[in-house]
């Protein structure tokens, strides 16, 4: 019997660890109404304003937010977006990524990394806030997550995890799907 605590207190400890090490859950559900935001940020390395609102009129917008520029899952995360970006457009869609860590990289990062195929910019406070994407309580590193905004300002599709694998699958399964009830 002894010999069960130890290892009970170190299940416990491994737990807490694996759970302050995960990113919170994002607030934003399927169904939720995504606060409006416009940011600055960079297209193929120029200076560009994003704004939900008018990305929005133009049809279902893709809002992937990352943790930091010219990191292994983020530059992963973003050379997937690119490769799918004219997949994207086909369906409709407007991309942006949005990152709170590395934001004095962001033009590099757009030029480089996210091959100018779609604008990155910066995640002010408010929008991690609304969001609900900071990393963990405190952090101000944003969360590995993707939403999907139907025109009407309604989330479709959200997804928190820190593995950059099925973000891109996700967001234009969501978009597509999205497209094919509202074609006409």
């Amino acid at each position: 019997m002894k010999l069960a605590r130890p290892y009970a207190a170190a299940a416990l400890a491994l737990a807490a660890t694996v759970a302050l090490a995960a990113p919170a859950t994002a607030a934003l559900k399927v169904g939720a109404k995504a606060p409006d935001f416009s940011t600055q940020g960079a297209l193929g390395g120029k200076p560009f304003t994003f704004s939900l609102a008018a990305a929005l009129k133009k049809g279902p917008v893709v809002v992937y937010f990352f943790p930091a520029a010219f990191t292994a899952g983020c530059t992963i995360e973003a050379h997937k977006f690119a490769e799918a970006a004219a997949d994207f457009k086909k369906a409709g869609a407007t991309l942006v990524g949005l990152t709170a860590g590395g934001i004095d990289k962001i033009d590099a990062f757009s030029k480089e990394e996210c091959r100018s195929a779609f604008p990155v910019a910066a995640a002010t406070p408010p929008m991690i806030t609304n969001y609900d994407v900071s990393y963990a309580a405190g952090s101000k590193i944003t969360s590995r997550t993707s939403y999907v905004i139907a025109p009407t300002g309604e989330v479709i599709y959200e997804l928190t995890q820190n593995n950059p694998v099925g973000h891109v699958e996700g967001t234009l399964a969501a978009v597509r799907d999205w497209r094919a009830k509202h074609k006409g």
